[in-house]
């Protein structure tokens, strides 16, 4: 007699009838005290409190020139534009983001492997890590949308089912980050809490939430509670700056109607011993350049 798979618990509910907030059960620093890697224990301990750590300079001038000229032969690639993993921006119909990009360049892998960048994810999250997501974002200027206020956590659970809190990403900028042109903030000490949101997941939704967020977005009340209590970092520098923020941190951009591009390579770390199993409350998977899945290989 054969019986059905035992289904991983569900530990941070959404999607429901209503909003359920959730106090988090889950490490922010997995590693242990005293782990070897490029942070310090007081970076660590930075990361922990507020649930993000900015870096100023990651990379070299000489680095940016690279991969931003990578970044630009990619989205003027019309393979690349014709490409599923290409996110095409409404309203200028140009290039918004590709994803898989460390599949897609052999620049961008050697990044992703990179001890300064994988030595990060490894000592926040304590064991091997393999790349659930990584992309390139465009945010040219004059009219690029933003993203609203959300988890990525709560998405990654809901609809890629990552049973736990145990994934870091990474911002690394390719043009400088002004305060002005549609910047990444952050509600320090967000990550703390999970925000359960209301509201099913329409089937495919991938394919409108990567342009404009809807499902998975807190109520106004909750977003209000959270930035009175947390208050809100805008992140600036200059190209070759990186900001490592947890999967939980409550952050969002808004539209940039500058002159001025912003242009970033995002990478999605994910613990080995946390590997996505069915998607907790959506009706399907999304696709596996969006959200990885087996077989899982470590970043080496």
């Amino acid at each position: 007699m054969t019986t059905a798979p035992e289904r991983t618990a569900d530990l941070y509910p959404t999607r429901g009838t209503t909003e359920v907030i959730t106090p988090r059960k889950d490490p922010v620093v997995w590693s242990q005290p005293g782990a070897e890697g490029p942070f310090s224990a007081s970076d660590l301990g930075d990361f922990e409190r507020d649930g993000f750590f900015a870096i100023p300079e990651l990379l070299t001038a000489e680095e940016v020139a690279v991969y931003r000229a990578e970044l630009d032969r990619l989205v003027h690639d019309p393979d690349t534009r014709a490409d599923p993993r290409s996110i095409i921006e409404p309203r200028s119909r140009s290039v918004r983001s590709v994803f898989e990009i460390h599949r897609i360049s052999e620049l961008f892998a050697q990044l992703v492997a990179d001890p300064r960048v994988v030595g990060r994810a490894r000592q926040i999250l304590g064991s091997d890590v393999y790349v659930h997501q990584s992309r390139i974002n465009v945010k040219p200027g004059f009219g690029a949308s933003g993203f609203y206020w959300h988890s990525d956590f709560e998405t990654w659970h809901a609809e890629d089912g990552l049973p736990a809190m145990r994934t870091v990403s990474v911002s690394i900028a390719l043009t400088e980050n002004h305060d002005t042109n549609g910047g990444l903030m952050i509600m320090p000490g967000s990550h703390r809490h999970f925000v359960g949101c209301a509201g099913a997941t329409p089937k495919d939704n991938y394919k409108k939430s990567l342009q404009m967020q809807d499902a998975g977005t807190p109520s106004d009340q909750a977003l209000t509670t959270m930035a009175d209590r947390h208050g809100i970092r805008l992140f600036t520098g200059r190209a070759g700056s990186a900001t490592w923020f947890d999967c939980n941190a409550m952050h969002g951009s808004g539209d940039n109607i500058t002159p001025y591009p912003r242009s970033n390579v995002f990478i999605v770390f994910n613990s080995m011993e946390n590997t996505a199993v069915e998607p907790f409350a959506a009706p399907v998977r999304r696709p596996e350049y969006i959200g990885a899945r087996a077989p899982f290989v470590p970043v080496r």
